[in-house]
């Protein structure tokens, strides 16, 4: 059976910067946020929507890849801040760039969308369904921000794209592990704007269309599920934490990452991080980091990667790579 190889990568950012000093007006400060969080700044959207981001990194991906649009067979866009409830973020970005005979879906597993989105993209590769599936993580969440909380320090907005392929050689993705668990679905959530609590003057004055989090659950969460989820991955595939060269995670804050990294038994060193420029980018996080550890040069042919997010949900998972 062919297996899924990323063929290119690509990622984009807006210009505009917020650095930490902008949330001194509601209690926070830069020396807490990047020691506790990892962040410096983020980036914000000017003008533009969540499909000008996934478009932008979408081109970039497929010009690493050296195809054309026309070439593209399936667009999945992982994005909890479409432009639109309907239609789907991805045949906003079909048409921008061109991609007419394309495919296009969006899926909605909110940080962890980037890697449900690889599982998804890279089992119509193995199918021999499609042949090439361009798989897009991207996030406005300042649309969904209320700015005068201290918990808007959080996020960013980004996009990141990954052009899979087919191979028959030994390598590209060995496995994923997913998983979800709706119980918790409370801890990080939209109340209105959906069919639940469709919008009104009422929703929109009690800042209902703006993401609640508990703080505490998200780090109880991450910390506990992703490591079980990392060793549930390696023992599948007979591998130690040893076997791994880089870690491409989502980026929730920098004190979740090292406490996964000390339980699973791998050096910080070798996981890839990026929230000190863009904080967390939702569905972004992990196309974006693998874009930009792909063009530094740190990753070699023959290295194993494993990828690893958590979300709301919750929902989780991993994946291993082979280069």
């Amino acid at each position: 059976m062919a297996r899924a190889i990323i063929k290119g990568t690509g990622s984009y950012t807006p210009p505009k910067v917020l650095k930490n000093d902008f949330f001194e007006a509601v209690g926070s400060n830069d020396e807490w946020i990047y020691s506790h969080l990892g962040i410096k700044e983020r980036r914000i959207v000017d003008g533009e929507v969540t499909s000008d981001l996934a478009s932008k990194a979408g081109l970039k991906a497929l010009e690493n890849a050296g195809i054309t649009s026309k070439e593209v067979d399936l667009i999945i866009v992982a994005t909890s801040t479409p432009d639109r409830q309907a239609p789907s973020t991805a045949c906003f970005v079909q048409e921008k760039i061109d991609a007419n005979h394309a495919v296009a879906f969006d899926i909605s597993a909110v940080c962890s969308g980037g890697i449900y989105g690889l599982a998804i993209g890279s089992q119509f590769i193995q199918t021999g369904m499609y042949k090439n599936v361009l798989v897009i993580g991207a996030d406005t969440f300042s649309s969904i921000t209320d700015w005068s909380r201290k918990d808007s320090v959080f996020f960013g907005d980004g996009a990141g794209a990954i052009l899979l392929s087919a191979t028959v050689e030994d390598k590209g993705f060995i496995d994923f592990k997913l998983h979800a668990d709706g119980t918790g679905k409370m801890h990080f959530n939209i109340p209105a704007g959906g069919c639940e609590i469709p919008a009104s003057e009422e929703t929109i004055k009690n800042g209902l269309h703006y993401f609640q989090m508990n703080g505490k659950e998200v780090y109880s969460t991450a910390t506990k599920v992703l490591p079980e989820c990392i060793n549930e991955i390696l023992e599948a595939n007979q591998m130690k934490s040893d076997d791994i060269d880089w870690v491409i995670p989502h980026q929730p804050s920098i004190r979740i990452l090292k406490e996964v990294a000390e339980k699973v038994n791998i050096p910080f060193e070798k996981v890839m991080t990026n929230m000190d420029k863009y904080a967390n980018t939702s569905g972004g996080t992990i196309p974006i980091v693998l874009d930009e550890t792909y063009r530094s040069g740190k990753i070699k042919e023959g290295d194993t990667l494993l990828f690893a997010a958590v979300g709301s949900g919750w929902t989780w998972g991993t994946a291993i790579y082979k280069v």
